[in-house]
């Protein structure tokens, strides 16, 4: 095992020896839900793409577990393009899809919070350590190659421990999203301070019960949808691609999971009928939080053109995301899924109002009853069996 991590740790992938530079068109390229005219707006679309977090193998880290591999090079290639979808999240729920990144500039204390959630520490929460100790649950053991959907279960989960960024995740599942259920999961009452630990139907009963007490309005909890998609049997269906290619388009979109089989890359937009991704596939070395408690972030960020790949060539196992910070964010994408996206006649994914009479019922993910923080609890693999493990459909092809 060793052997193999030190083979990887000394493969540093420089992107300016192979890649061509983006061509001289009148196309429209799309980011994560933005345009830019390729001709007229380039140093703008390389900036736009800079400004996403990049995050890639790191060496010497310290082990996770205590005692398992102090890098992630040649396994956690798909962990980085969950951690980078994530964070473009957190970028939009805190600092809006329009905030830009410059290079030695100073940035908001909010950026600074949101990059060390995701640092190479056990007590971070969305740390290589942390996703691959609760990939534990969902049947993969630390140093193997995880798929979109298991990424997705997982963010889903250590998400519960994040107070600070207050997300819902949703990840749909047998390609169908379920207005209802989402709803039932965003829509939360504020509770009173007499009722803080007690579910929100207590609290409504409470409420109801209460004379003069109002019943609070409901309040959105900012939501993260990711949607695992399997596109074909071994290769993508091209009765697909269109559909696929709108989802870049919407302003709610946070790209996709995917590439090729055990090779992970975060899909950010496209170019005609060419995929632009962050290749998480260069090994740095671990970058910890600096005597001021800021981070040094110069390697967060991919400051050379970024890769393009044909539509056609990925592997047919994806994970589209989408983020709805309010709920009028969440309506508007739904009325963009019924326009664009049922409208083509094999669709990839169903948008249904009301939850399947023929599924289980739908609880909204709880956080476990334990009194230790979410990086404690998940410090041993022993501690994960509160939660349920997962159906993992998207095994790749090879």
């Amino acid at each position: 095992m060793e052997s193999v991590l030190s083979k990887y740790e000394n493969q540093i992938t420089i992107f300016a020896d192979y890649l061509e530079e983006f061509p001289d068109t009148d196309e429209l390229v799309w980011i994560l839900g933005k345009q830019h005219l390729l001709k007229t707006e380039k140093s703008k679309l390389l900036s736009d793409i800079s400004a996403r977090l990049w995050f890639t193998y790191r060496r010497k880290f310290s082990p996770i577990g205590g005692t398992g591999p102090s890098s992630d090079a040649g396994w956690g290639c798909m962990l980085r393009c969950g951690q980078m979808m994530l964070a473009q999240a957190l970028i939009c729920r805190h600092l809006g899809r329009d905030w830009n990144w410059e290079k030695q500039k100073e940035q908001p204390k909010e950026y600074q919070r949101i990059l060390q959630c995701f640092l190479d520490r056990k007590d971070c929460c969305y740390s290589i350590h942390q996703m691959a100790q609760m990939g534990v649950g969902e049947g993969k053991s630390i140093g193997e190659w995880f798929g979109p959907n298991t990424v997705a279960q997982v963010l889903k989960k250590l998400a519960l421990f994040d107070e600070w960024n207050s997300l819902a995740v949703y990840v749909s599942m047998d390609n169908t999203v379920v207005i209802e259920d989402i709803k039932k999961m965003c829509c939360v009452l504020p509770l009173r301070a007499d009722t803080v630990g007690e579910s929100p139907a207590d609290t409504l009963n409470a409420s109801n019960q209460s004379k003069g007490t109002p019943v609070g309005r409901p309040t959105w909890k900012p939501l993260l949808l990711i949607v695992p998609l399997r596109l074909g049997i071994n290769q993508i269906n091209p009765v697909y691609v269109d559909a696929f290619k709108e989802c870049f388009k919407m302003p709610q979109s946070l790209g996709a999971l995917g590439g090729k089989p055990n090779n992970a890359y975060y899909f950010i937009g496209f170019l005609g009928n060419e995929l632009i991704f962050l290749d998480p596939h260069t090994t740095q070395t671990f970058v910890d939080t600096e005597e001021n408690g800021t981070v040094d972030d110069q390697t967060f960020h991919c400051l050379q053109s970024p890769q393009r790949m044909n539509i056609l060539n990925l592997d047919p196992s994806v994970a589209l995301g989408f983020f709805c910070k309010e709920e009028k964010d969440f309506d508007s994408w739904c009325s963009l899924v019924q326009k664009e996206i049922r409208k083509e006649n094999l669709r990839m994914f169903e948008l249904v109002q009301k939850h399947p009479s023929h599924w289980p019922p739908f609880v909204p993910p709880a956080k476990p009853e334990v009194t230790t923080t979410g990086a404690e609890f998940i410090d041993s693999t022993e501690q994960l069996e509160e939660f349920d493990l997962e159906e993992d459909f998207e095994i790749l092809s090879v």
